[in-house]
């Protein structure tokens, strides 16, 4: 049976706090990876309109080396695979940290996978009990300064409940 989002809350912190128990639901009984990322992309950009949602799963290549590649989202095309270190995603994989980016075009090796990107958030899904990074969430908008700490420590609890689904 398909959930329905139900939302009340106007403001960012209160939509985050009805749609983390929303999420926890949809992927509690699936075990599935792909369907609960999915549907937790889809509800993200239901609940805030972002202009791209999705996630980038650690991978080994045929030649050993590792990367993020896409998974599922919700928005346009986007990159298929990031190298460790590059662009935000890559950088928050490789620092193993939340990062906020209010101006793409002044990040370092930003990625335009879409020029229509102003800023971006990245957060890190570890493995669990462990310092692991298997995925990451990447979140694009069309405005600047979109992201603060009110989406990292909401985005940073969605992490750690994906990643006991892991």
């Amino acid at each position: 049976m398909a959930e329905t989002l139900t939302l009340t809350a106007t403001d960012k912190a209160g939509r985050y706090e009805e749609i983390l128990p929303q999420i926890a639901s949809v992927t509690a009984d699936e075990t599935d990876r792909t369907a609960n990322l999915a549907n937790t992309a889809a509800i993200l950009k239901e609940a805030f309109d972002f202009f791209w949602v999705g996630f980038y799963e650690v991978k080994s290549t045929d030649g050993g080396e590792a990367q993020l590649v896409l998974g599922p989202f919700q928005g346009p095309l986007a990159c298929t695979r990031i190298r460790r270190g590059r662009g935000v995603c890559g950088t928050a994989w490789a620092e193993r940290r939340t990062l906020v980016v209010p101006d793409v075009d002044l990040f370092p090796g930003h990625i335009a996978c879409s020029s229509l990107s102003r800023s971006e958030i990245v957060v890190p899904i570890f493995a669990p009990d462990s310092d692991e990074v298997v995925a990451v969430i990447d979140i694009d908008s069309r405005e600047p300064a979109t992201f603060d700490d009110t989406d990292r420590r909401h985005l940073e609890r969605l992490a750690v409940l994906l990643s006991a689904r892991w």
